[in-house]
């Protein structure tokens, strides 16, 4: 069966750091780019990271640049984002999502490209 599995959300305090991880399983997980989304609420969707299958390629966005690291372990069917200094707008649940983009990340921000999503995790930064 086929399973995106994200964990490591939590409650923590601006400047905080959190790593999620999402946990894949019942498909060809290194043939696939991977990326994170996030929606807070009354807001839209919006891409954060998206890494590419063989892990060589990554991108962000501005809004996370610097604070934020994706990385991937092809032998653990498991991509990590790293969160660090993080801030209240962070506030948001946060889902992976896998896409065959080939070895690139062409389109890799746009949430139709992805074909298999998680269920998301709740990250809430506040005093």
């Amino acid at each position: 069966q086929l399973q995106l599995v994200e964990s490591g959300g939590g409650l923590v305090q601006p400047g905080g750091s959190l790593r999620l991880s999402c946990a894949a399983s019942g498909f060809t997980f290194y043939y696939y780019a991977i990326a994170w989304f996030r929606q807070a609420p009354g807001k839209e969707r919006e891409a954060v990271s998206c890494i590419s299958s063989t892990a060589g390629i990554t991108n962000y966005a501005d809004s996370v640049k610097g604070r934020f690291t994706i990385s991937r372990d092809n032998a653990k069917n498991t991509v990590y984002l790293q969160m660090n200094s993080l801030k209240p707008e962070d506030t948001a649940v946060y889902y992976c999502a896998a896409g065959n983009l080939g070895a690139g990340l062409i389109g890799c921000r746009l949430s139709s490209v992805y074909d298999y999503w998680g269920q998301g995790t709740q990250v809430t930064v506040s005093s």
